[in-house]
């Protein structure tokens, strides 16, 4: 049965060679072959047949060499005749048994090997050479290896070469934006990629939800218009922390939703351990390694502050750090040690300074000239093993340090520009392998990414990632993955088909998913009830009449109104002057005073409302009494009274 065993093994077809050499995955979405299983099946049945025959006839040379050997042992103990006819005995006898074998195996037409003769003999140490000699079923294809023999060549040779370790045969793009990624983060599982750039935008991606169009499955604004400077998820991967350019730190959910937001520290107070929150500008953050619900952020105010996720109304331990003189020293990143005991801030003074997590006064291990003063020291972080510590420093070097002896650096490696206060570095999951970028200029070339062999700090390798600076780097040790952030908006994920689990490999073999005719927006109709024929307007077969309509509408042919004749109307001006002060003046002159009489004027109407009575008289005619009016004496001659009676005038 072995033999049709092997024969389905060739009817799946194998390990196809196209397939190999483009990770393993090409070969998806195509036809499957045809195959004529009639052809497949006669091919085998052959080739075990003349595999058996090929056993057959080295077992047939053994059994001869092994009666020669008896042969001539018997010759040596007994006389010659005798030994002659014993041996030619029993090798002929052998060899009818094995011929008749051969014979019944031809006319049988075996499908595997015989089973070996019982006559036959064989020592313990033989039967384990034959063991080995002998194969059952088709032969091997050509070239084919042992597994495990290629297994233990391939560890030996990454073993030998670490550049074999690192994941660069393929890689994806991930388009964030136009300004640089400055933020990356990926959780524990290596499910969910996170990226924050200058742009404000946070977008999430989902390797297992996306197809080979590589779309974000949402970008938000948490924090309005502040760059984005760092992005963690926590030791769970439930929650996720974003350090923007503001002074509050958010946390957010794994579907974006807001869980908190840090408290804002009063910035007139001059002691910062008083403030309830941090005063100025954010520069890094990340969590705790073993409590998920602490985290830790720096800031411009010279504080290093812990919080508790529920807790947002107080930081939960500060930290202060100095310089030489004593004086406040800015923190540009931060860190947890891989056990969650120390807590590692770097500073513009070049200084690196470590805290006892429960210690906040003095620190237990420093620095003063880690790196050039005046400078930022874009990143910190502890190998995994806890002894060394890597600092990316403002100063173009990559150092690394063991914090037992934190005077002097183990290495240091130089030349390499860093344009970003958050250009990082990693170490790789092995423990053997530091990753950082470099950055360049608009037009300067080419930025890299450099791998170092922690050990020396001697450059192993380099990958020019794109035209613009790599910012952020990240290798991820489930995922066997390296992503990188760059200076055009760009994420890279880098990853090895053999050697890289998930992540990239799962939405890379997914075809683009095509539009269905029902999803195309159409334009729709916007439908009007005088837009249906029973209420349309009649339409003008000749525009010419109702051009000569509109021509005597004033209002449609946009007619000016003629000049004021006189002194004006309908509040505008006459032609006397343009502005209202000159019609006043010229106006001042004129006298439109009436000088007659006012009881003249109304008295010359009495006669007519008498006659004629229209408004008051007929409501009054019965009720209203006769009027009487005093009689008006003449006008006595004053000059006869004396003077104390005439009239004073």
């Amino acid at each position: 049965m072995e033999p049709a065993v092997e024969g389905d093994a060739e009817m799946r077809g194998g390990p196809d060679p196209e397939m190999a050499a483009t990770m393993g995955f090409s070969g998806f979405g195509k036809k499957a072959r045809t195959f004529d299983l009639e052809a497949m099946f006669e091919q085998t049945r052959r080739t075990a047949v003349e595999r058996s025959r090929k056993v057959l006839e080295a077992r047939e040379r053994e059994e001869e060499e092994r009666a020669e050997k008896d042969l001539r042992s018997s010759c040596t103990s007994s006389s010659p005749s005798a030994s002659d006819a014993r041996g030619t005995g029993t090798a002929s006898t052998q060899r009818g048994k094995v011929w008749s074998e051969s014979e019944n195996s031809s006319d049988e037409e075996l499908t595997g090997p015989s089973k070996q003769s019982p006559t036959s003999v064989h020592d313990p140490a033989e039967d384990t050479d034959d063991e080995d000699d002998d194969f059952i079923g088709p032969p091997l294809p050509p070239g084919f290896k042992d597994s495990d023999d290629d297994y233990d060549d391939d560890a030996e040779e990454e073993d030998n070469n670490p550049v074999k370790k690192i994941p660069d045969s393929h890689e994806i793009t991930l388009q964030h934006g136009t300004k640089a990624v400055s933020a990356l983060g990926l959780d524990p599982s290596g499910a969910r990629l996170i990226t924050g750039g200058y742009d404000y935008d946070v977008k999430f991606w989902d390797f297992a939800g996306m197809d080979a169009s590589l779309q974000a499955f949402r970008s938000l604004q948490p924090c309005e218009c502040h760059q984005i400077r760092s992005l963690q998820y926590s030791s769970t991967g439930d929650v996720i922390l974003v350090v923007s350019g503001n002074s509050q730190a958010k946390v957010l959910d794994r579907d974006g939703f807001p869980v908190m937001e840090c408290i804002k520290g009063d910035q007139y107070i001059v002691d910062m351990t008083n403030t309830k929150g941090h005063t100025a500008m954010l520069n890094s953050g990340c969590w705790h390694p073993k409590i998920k619900e602490e985290f830790l952020t720096c800031s411009n105010d010279g504080t290093v502050r812990t919080w508790d996720i529920n807790n947002e109304k107080k930081h939960k331990t500060i930290f202060k750090p100095r310089s030489s003189q004593g004086k406040r020293a800015i923190p540009t990143s931060c860190t947890y040690s891989r056990d969650g005991k120390l807590i590692a801030a770097g500073c513009q003074d070049g200084s690196i300074q470590i805290w006892d997590r429960n210690m906040t006064v003095h620190t237990k291990f420093h620095c003063r000239q880690a790196h050039a003063p005046g400078t930022d020291t874009s990143c910190l972080t502890f190998s995994y093993d806890g002894i060394v510590l890597a600092s990316r420093g403002g100063d173009n070097t990559l150092k690394l340090w063991d914090i037992r002896q934190l005077k002097e650096p183990l290495n240091s490696a130089e030349r390499l520009p860093s344009f970003f206060p958050m250009t990082d570095c990693c170490f790789s999951p092995d423990d053997k392998i530091l990753v950082t970028g470099t950055s360049v200029k608009r037009g300067g070339g080419s930025g890299k990414l450099c791998f170092f062999y922690r050990e020396t700090l001697q450059k192993l390798y380099e990958i020019e990632v794109t035209d613009a600076s790599v910012v952020r780097s990240l290798w991820h040790p489930k995922l066997n993955q390296i992503m990188v952030g760059t200076g055009n908006g760009l994420a890279k994920v880098y990853y090895d088909p053999v050697k890289s689990q998930r992540g990239a490999k799962l939405c890379v073999v997914k075809t683009k998913r095509k539009e269905r005719p029902a999803e195309t927006l159409t334009q729709d109709y916007i439908i009007t009830p005088h837009a249906l024929p029973m209420f349309r307007e009649p339409r003008q077969r000749s525009t010419r009449k109702q051009l000569e309509k509109d021509r005597l509408d004033p209002v449609k042919s946009h007619k000016p109104e003629p000049p004021v004749a006189g002194p004006g109307r309908g509040g505008r001006v006459g032609t006397h002057g343009g502005t209202l002060s000159s019609y006043i003046v010229k106006n001042i002159a004129l006298d439109k005073t009436d000088d007659s009489n006012p009881r003249e004027a109304i008295l010359r109407h009495a006669k007519e409302a008498e006659e004629n009575p229209y408004w008051i008289s007929p409501a009054y005619a019965k009720t209203q009494p006769k009027a009487v009016f005093a009689e008006v004496e003449p006008e006595d001659d004053e000059t006869d009274k004396p003077e104390w009676k005439k009239r004073k005038i």
